[in-house]
């Protein structure tokens, strides 16, 4: 669910009506920033800074910090906690943050100033900052001490390293329609309360939500129920979603029943991207996978795949007709060269198939390949290949190059014009589907702009269309665990710079089992 934030005050009034109390909320909420928050911290040594206006944003950082640190001295992490007012004059705090602020454990949060701040000592140790400001009623320019606060916390991720969470939304990021004051506070994580407001997913707003992660509240889900309905937006996908797509498996299982995948990739100078997105399909949990690519490089690729895949010459694309698969992949790497066949293999390939790179760039030639397939489709263009496949439509020509074009509206339009499932990928990731609601990933990060990650993302959704999810469902959790992988590769020692799509491989095993041990 997505909602404006008069469309969230509906539904508070309905969970107050429904006998919950603000400050229950507030409970709940800083507990669960304070498990996140000792989450990245890890056992330390950390230093987390919590910032605080003056509203109830104020009432769930000042929450969290007393949770973090009975949280890290019941843990024995070597964390700091400390406490920072945005505000001097203390009657200006709301009824309920002032309550929450004289019951803060003395001396375990230490309270500081911006001169303490600016002092505090360079070290290795990992630096949090929790954002804590406004929320999401408030409007126009930042000023004054919110706005010197704002600052402060940009400085500490920009020259400090620090890793930001901002509650509910980055304070100066207007959550209705996303657009951001030049002071906005640039989160890494966003942990919106509840559900996910309309301005967090806005194109404009990626930069400054950063990873968005929807911290859930069994009032709010069900108030939902009870206040008046908001427009179909689509959803945010959270792990629990995930879970159920990917059900424990049988113990009388045997390779047979999680998909035979044949992937046509690769060329002459593009076999890395053959071998990986085999390697993720293995990866990802295809029973049987066989990797066929041109005769020219077949004996490049068949040394450097992973022992688990088949790799076999495939002299015509079109050869494949032939073959019993339960999914075909079809475009890393494969070059522009045979782009007749691909178009004719999208055609009449009479079962599920995915369709990424140069798969894409021969359709975006020939539309009409996709009027009438004879299975379902997947596709998968990162925002090049999706303007191609935009020019190369008659009926959606004229989205090229508009500025007042969302993503959103591009996946809506695409998918109500051509009978497939579409992942645009991006730091929003779209899925959509004709019948289907617009989905939302919110998991990876920037170091996954480099080149690789889209091969890796199709080896995966192809193992899991093969393990009988549709192709909307599979390119949902598809998304979500390549992100998730990443998220983990980087979390564990890799930076943004550093990552690679071997690293989302070695941590795709970690992404899996974390769909049912992340509690947002």
């Amino acid at each position: 669910m997505i909602v404006t934030p008069a469309e969230m005050r509906a539904i508070e009034d309905a969970a107050f009506t429904g006998g919950s109390t603000p400050e229950g909320l507030m409970d709940a909420v800083g507990a669960a920033i304070a498990g996140r928050v000792l989450e990245w911290c890890g056992p330390g040594p950390a230093t987390a800074v919590f910032y605080a206006g003056k509203g109830n944003n104020a009432g769930d950082a000042l929450v969290a910090a007393a949770k973090a640190f009975d949280l890290a001295r019941d843990r024995g992490a070597k964390v700091r906690i400390m406490l920072r007012l945005a505000i001097d004059d203390l009657a200006g705090l709301g009824d309920l943050p002032r309550r929450k602020l004289a019951v803060l454990p003395i001396g375990g949060v230490q309270r500081c100033s911006a001169q303490q701040m600016s002092e505090l000592p360079r070290t290795r140790d990992r630096l949090v900052v929790v954002d804590g400001l406004l929320g999401i009623g408030a409007k126009g320019a930042l000023r004054g001490p919110i706005k010197s606060a704002t600052a402060e916390i940009n400085a500490l991720r920009r020259e400090r390293g620090a890793t930001v969470f901002a509650i509910d939304v980055p304070t100066g990021l207007d959550a209705e329609t996303g657009v951001a004051d030049r002071d906005a506070v640039v989160a890494d994580e966003t942990l919106a309360v509840g559900v996910a407001k309309v301005g967090l997913l806005t194109d404009q707003a990626a930069n400054h939500v950063g990873r968005l992660r929807i911290i859930p509240l069994r009032a709010f889900a069900d108030a939902s129920r009870d206040a008046p309905d908001a427009p179909p937006r689509g959803e945010v996908v959270a792990a629990a979603q995930i879970a159920a797509l990917l059900p424990p498996r049988p113990h009388e299982s045997n390779k047979g029943m999680f998909g035979r995948v044949g992937i046509i990739a690769g060329s002459v100078g593009a076999t890395g991207a053959a071998v990986m997105c085999a390697h993720a399909c293995a990866r990802a949990g295809a029973g049987l996978i066989t990797l066929l690519t041109h005769p020219d490089i077949y004996p490049i690729v068949a040394g450097a795949a992973s022992p688990e895949v088949m790799v076999k010459p495939l002299p015509r694309l079109l050869d494949a007709l032939e073959m019993n698969f339960d999914v075909l992949g079809l475009g890393p790497g494969l070059g522009r060269e045979q782009g007749g066949e691909v178009c004719e293999l999208v055609a009449r390939w009479p079962k599920s198939m995915v369709v990424d790179a140069d798969g894409l760039n021969a359709v975006a030639g020939a539309m009409d390949t996709l009027a009438h397939p004879a299975g379902p489709r997947l596709l998968t263009p990162h925002p090049g290949e999706m303007q191609r496949l935009l020019h190369g439509s008659t009926k959606l020509r004229h989205m090229v190059g508009d500025k007042n074009t969302t993503r959103a509206d591009t996946a809506r339009s695409f998918v109500a014009e051509y009978p497939v499932a579409l992942l645009l990928k991006g730091a929003r990731t779209l899925v959509a589907e004709q019948g289907r609601g617009l989905s939302y990933n919110t998991t990876g990060n920037a170091g996954m702009a480099t080149g690789g990650m889209g091969d890796v993302l199709t080896g995966i959704c192809c193992a899991l269309a093969g393990q009988r999810l549709g192709l909307y469902d599979a390119a949902c959790a598809g998304a979500w665990l390549h992100g998730r992988a990443a998220d983990l590769a980087r979390e564990t020692g890799e930076s943004e710079q550093s990552l690679l799509p071997l690293d989302l491989l070695a941590s795709l095993g970690r992404a899996f089992s974390s769909v049912r041990r992340d509690a947002f």
